[in-house]
């Protein structure tokens, strides 16, 4: 169970006073935001990692505090993103899979007045900055950055390179701004721009860039792109490249395809340091886009969650396909890598295609889809897994769990799975199991399947410096071995 209480600084905590709890709801995450004006607490509550959303807020003016619900019933997703006075700005897909902007008034919250409407584009993000509404969309998982009155009123666009992000905070802000101030700042990132801080003037229109990113990484010898591969089923899915300019498309080229795919998600363009290093190295790197993300909205997460996960693997295979038919590359020749449930994406494409693939690196993978949810915060991924203990649930968890579709006797490609023994998100459990099984069933001849154990580190947030690069260089290092002609020689003294 969690609690919000207001703690005024400088006395004891045994006198905070408790404005939120309920007991009788433990699977409830409340996510507590006060105010620009100080005025209202803003609580937005979620289950597991379901989107949608129960919204209510507790004016803080009134001697015990009086709580209104803006959005009831976890129907859709919905967050406060910037008020005046009484009325709230809500960002929701009610009624519009892609996300628009409406007016709540707290008197009448039954009564939403559309600000700005859905568009072709995704919104993902908004926030009040200088009295206006600066909103982040993306476009084929390419971010813009558009500027509203808290009207609704269209000010300006605001430019960005072609084939780049903006980079969300831990928060997801978009941007760092605030009401009382007209001037922003926004960090730019691409597959070759490590990160440049810009500002922006709301009232003036001026944008200027604060400062580039100090790492020592030349780009000019690496060229960016974006493809579109038609699914087995007629979608579209993007899929970015990045390779050097000189590389011959004769067939023979290394691949590291990345993908991730689930709980709404979107991956988009961004500094992938050891993509750029494979690149460096005469590889090619490549992003895909999947389904289950949030790169085209919710309908687009809905395609690729609960009983269409399979649809997922689908898309990456079918990417990894388009490449081994665009003459740059072979199956032999690419390897697939992904992280968490980016893991299970390796894992299920794997186990289910392992003709298609040269290598795969598995890291803190969700791989044992039946007993997922018995371990630590597993229980929250049912909104995109399912619940195995639910008979029609099982049957899809079953049919590609990737520990339970091992095949004995199979060849599988050399695989790295990857996994650290504090991980109390995805328990190393599943990465343990899933060696061992894989080990097992391996035909002679095939493999290896290696499992590398960090000590004394988790699912991948605070690890240090040291460790983060000692793991990249042995992904690399496995990489350059399976799929690069000539690998590195080891250095001589």
């Amino acid at each position: 169970m969690v609690r919000i209480a207001f703690h005024s600084l400088g006395t004891p905590q045994s006198s905070d006073e408790v404005v939120f709890e309920r007991p009788d709801e433990p699977e409830w995450l409340p996510h507590p935001k006060v105010t620009d004006d100080g005025r209202f607490l803003v609580i937005t509550t979620t289950r597991g990692t379901d989107p949608y959303s129960r919204v209510e807020v507790l004016d803080l003016s009134r001697p015990g505090p009086c709580r209104v619900v803006l959005v009831a019933g976890f129907t859709c997703r919905a967050e406060v993103v910037a008020n005046v006075g009484t009325k709230f700005v809500l960002l929701t897909d009610e009624g519009a899979p892609r996300q628009r902007l409406v007016m709540v008034a707290l008197e009448a919250p039954g009564a939403p007045e559309e600000l700005v409407a859905e568009r072709e584009a995704v919104l993902v993000w908004a926030g009040n900055c200088g009295g206006r509404l600066v909103c982040h969309y993306l476009e084929d998982a390419c971010s813009r950055l558009l500027v509203f009155e808290l009207d609704g009123r269209f000010v300006r666009e605001i430019a960005l390179p072609s084939l780049a992000s903006v980079a969300p905070d831990r928060e997801g802000a978009a941007v760092k701004g605030r009401a009382g101030s007209a001037i922003f700042h926004y960090e730019l990132r691409s597959f070759l721009d490590p990160g440049s801080l810009w500002s922006h003037d709301v009232g003036s229109g001026e944008t200027l860039l604060v400062r580039r990113s100090e790492a020592a990484f030349d780009p000019s010898g690496l060229v960016s792109g974006r493809v579109f591969v038609t699914a087995s089923d007629g979608a579209r899915l993007p899929l970015f490249l990045t390779r050097r300019r000189d590389l011959a498309q004769n067939g023979e080229a290394p691949v590291l395809l990345y993908g991730y795919g689930g709980f709404s998600v979107p991956i988009t363009p961004d500094f992938y340091k050891d993509g750029v290093v494979f690149a460096e190295r005469g590889g090619i790197f490549a992003v895909a886009v999947l389904r289950g993300g949030g790169e085209y909205g919710s309908a687009w997460h809905d395609a690729g969650r609960l009983g269409n996960k399979q649809r997922v693997f689908d898309d990456f295979c079918d990417c990894a396909r388009w490449l081994a038919h665009s003459g740059w590359t072979r199956p032999g020749k690419t390897a697939i890598n992904g992280g968490s449930n980016g893991g299970l994406l390796v894992g299920a494409c794997l186990t289910q295609h392992p003709e298609l693939f040269g290598a795969a690196v598995a890291e803190v993978g969700v791989l044992d889809m039946l007993r997922f949810h018995k371990f630590t915060i597993g229980w929250a991924w049912k909104s995109d897994f399912g619940d195995p203990d639910d008979p029609e649930q099982y049957g899809w968890l079953r049919g590609y769990s990737p520990l339970h579709n091992l095949k004995p006797g199979m060849c599988y490609p050399p695989t790295l799975l990857m996994t650290a023994d504090h991980d109390d998100r995805v328990v190393p459990a599943h990465s343990f199991k899933f060696a061992a099984a894989m080990q097992a069933a391996l035909a002679d001849g095939c493999g290896p399947v290696l499992l590398r154990v960090e000590s004394s580190a988790g699912h991948g947030h605070g690890k240090p410096t040291s460790k983060s690069i000692a793991e990249r260089a042995d992904v690399l290092a496995f990489l350059d071995e399976v799929l690069f002609s000539h690998p590195l020689e080891p250095e001589t003294s």
